[in-house]
């Protein structure tokens, strides 16, 4: 196997266009394949099955030499519909598919039968070699530079451990921005890079201006990791009503987490509230402002075409 990304999609460049929550869309995905990089979209963004399909039909019908593209998927059980989305998926056939908070076997096996490669979220050596076994075809390696679920290990320490242990291709996923950040990861023994708060500020995101404009007027030190989202760790834009609400979780939920028996309960009703907040800061004009990005926004100085982002990325 080729240990690099721009062989293993078929694509001019290697880089992959993050899949985020809310903000990926086919058309941000359809630009990135023009760009001659691949995108990937979370099947969540997606209320319904009958969308999804639509959506993977009209990327297949998108798609052009030098460019492919993917889903994410969560495959542990707060996903109640990854089952059901991974069928549909297969049956409408895509290029790759990244799977994230969960055991990948399921979905490895079943993708390998239709063609589809399988990449995988990881944070550190011990589950990266896990899903190597499993028989993932590249890892994604979440370091502590990364927006949203971060991991907690460097990026340079983290693709140099991973690539001197591992036998298929690492790629880095957080602290992306630049054309410059794109080869130091490729230095450090990357196959490529997934790249995704830089693409919120993009014409094509179908989230508020306001929420585009944030990742233009705040930067890396203004990124801070909340427990108020989803009950795991995640990093936003400390706006004002961030630093009201505090990012630690309540004591009454430090609490509940610690009942065995309640504790999975109260994560997956923690884990509702938070994406449905998160949603409505995205989408709707709220003083609720709890908006979900990484320290790579600090290279973002002006809302731009997804083609313009990636030329900054590549040129």
């Amino acid at each position: 196997m080729s240990n690099n990304l721009t062989d293993l999609l078929e694509i001019k460049h290697p880089i992959i266009q993050a899949p985020m929550f809310l903000v990926s869309n086919v058309d941000m995905v359809t630009e990135a394949m023009k760009s001659g990089i691949a995108g990937c979209i979370p099947a969540l963004n997606f209320r319904t099955l009958d969308e999804l399909r639509l959506a993977a039909k009209a990327l297949k019908k998108a798609k052009v030499k030098g460019g492919a593209f993917g889903f994410n998927l969560i495959v542990n059980k707060s996903n109640v519909k990854c089952k059901s989305q991974l069928e549909v998926i297969c049956e409408e056939g895509c290029d790759f598919i990244i799977t994230s908070l969960g055991s990948p076997e399921e979905t490895i096996r079943k993708a390998h039968k239709v063609g589809i490669k399988v990449f995988c979220d990881v944070v550190d050596l011990k589950f990266a070699k896990k899903v190597e076994n499993l028989g993932a075809d590249a890892i994604i390696a979440v370091n502590n530079q990364a927006g949203g679920h971060r991991g907690n290990i460097s990026p340079k320490d983290l693709i140099t451990e991973l690539v001197e242990h591992c036998n298929i291709p690492i790629i880095s996923a957080g602290g992306v921005g630049c054309k410059a950040d794109v080869e130091k990861m490729i230095s450090y023994g990357a196959a490529g890079v997934s790249v995704g708060s830089p693409f919120i500020a993009s014409n094509e995101a179908q989230v508020t201006d306001e929420y585009k404009q944030a990742c233009v007027d705040y930067g890396a030190e203004d990124i801070v990791m909340t427990e108020r989202i989803s009950g795991t760790p995640c990093t936003v834009i400390n706006t004002p009503y961030v630093k009201k609400i505090g990012t630690k979780a309540t004591w009454i939920e430090n609490l509940l987490n610690k009942n065995r028996k309640l504790k999975k309960w109260v994560k997956m009703i923690r884990f509702s509230i938070g994406m449905n907040a998160t949603k409505n800061a995205a989408t709707k004009a709220t003083y609720k402002t709890v908006w979900v990005a990484g320290p790579s926004i600090e290279h973002t100085s002006k809302i731009l075409p997804t083609r313009s982002i990636v030329k900054r990325l590549t040129e």
